[in-house]
């Protein structure tokens, strides 16, 4: 089964700030922010929504597909992703453009301040499907991209019959209510933690029913509260999975996506798909980077069984790997 990951792909400059945020911004002053803190680490790491989901996927057995735009500097990226037995050969150089650079900085809370610099990102809306002859895909995630070609992938999907997972995440923000209308019903999946839903509710003026209504599946994380996946008129509650530390959120909620479209396109059950999710996010968590984390299958279902009991269906991402090139 092909599955297509469109979106980011994107340097990391993590930063620590080893205060609280809140502490800093005065609420009677809010019209007047002008802030800075002050981080006393830094470390550049390889990252970007569809890079870091693609890395999970196949660390699970799955072969995604990353189609996307980069910059002159992606050289040294492009090797490593495909030393990790990753497929490059639909992300798409542009000569003149630095890569996309996700800026974060994180408090002592886990809290996190970010800036995005778009780059050879926003350039992708110049690249369909049809164009690079992925229209035989069986499923196509759209996460955070170019918010023109999020729009023109959702439009292509519909158009040509290709199931999508629609993942506007944090791009809701330049999302209007008519283009959220207009991209999400129809959708296999809608995929967005609690705040982005009540954005999209906000913009929409859509219930939560309405909601699933004009999707399939909706998948919404809860952050230390697990997640919950409705489908088929039933809710499926998904605890966390325990995790030794917390060394940096970044990249958990594309951990969580990697393990739980891994799963799916396996064939496993809604509620194993929302705890393979889960472990993998605490994987995440316990690493600094958004693809730094490692296990292997065995590795990963002896720790699913330990938090979560024995699961005969996980020997299914085994089988696929062992058949994966």
């Amino acid at each position: 089964m092909t599955c297509v990951i469109t979106g980011s792909v994107a340097y990391d400059y993590l930063m620590r700030f080893p205060g609280r945020f809140r502490d800093h911004i005065l609420p009677d002053q809010i019209e007047n922010l002008s802030v800075s803190f002050l981080a006393d680490s830094m470390r550049r790491e390889r990252g970007g929504v569809a890079a870091n989901i693609a890395y999970t996927m196949k660390l699970l057995g799955a072969d995604p597909v990353i189609l996307a735009t980069v910059g002159h500097d992606f050289g040294d990226y492009r090797r490593w992703l495909e030393e990790q037995g990753l497929r490059t050969d639909q992300i798409i150089e542009i000569p003149d453009e630095l890569t996309a650079t996700f800026f974060v900085s994180t408090d002592l809370d886990q809290n996190q301040i970010a800036n995005f610099y778009t780059g050879a990102m926003g350039h992708a809306r110049h690249y369909g499907l049809a164009d690079r002859k992925l229209t035989d895909a069986n499923l196509v995630l759209i996460s955070p991209n170019d918010p023109t070609a999020m729009l023109n992938y959702a439009r292509e999907c519909k158009a040509h019959g290709i199931p999508y997972a629609y993942d506007p995440s944090q791009q809701i923000a330049r999302l209007s209510g008519e283009e959220l209308e207009q991209s999400i019903p129809g959708a296999s999946y809608l995929l967005c933690n609690e705040y982005e839903l009540a954005m999209i509710q906000n913009k929409t003026g859509w219930s939560l029913e309405q909601i699933q209504g004009q999707v399939d599946t909706l998948v919404l994380t809860l952050g230390k509260r697990g997640s919950v996946i409705y489908t088929d008129g039933r809710a499926y509650e998904i605890p966390v999975a325990q995790v030794s530390r917390v060394d940096d959120p970044t990249g958990a909620g594309d951990a969580y996506r990697g393990g739980f479209f891994a799963a799916r396109l396996a064939g496993l059950p809604w509620e194993v798909c929302g705890r393979v999710g889960a472990l993998c996010a605490a994987y995440a968590l316990e690493h600094m980077g958004t693809t730094t984390h490692r296990f292997t299958i065995d590795e990963f279902i002896a720790r699913y069984e330990e938090y979560f009991g024995p699961e005969p269906a996980l020997a299914r991402l085994k089988q696929r790997q062992a058949a994966t090139p």
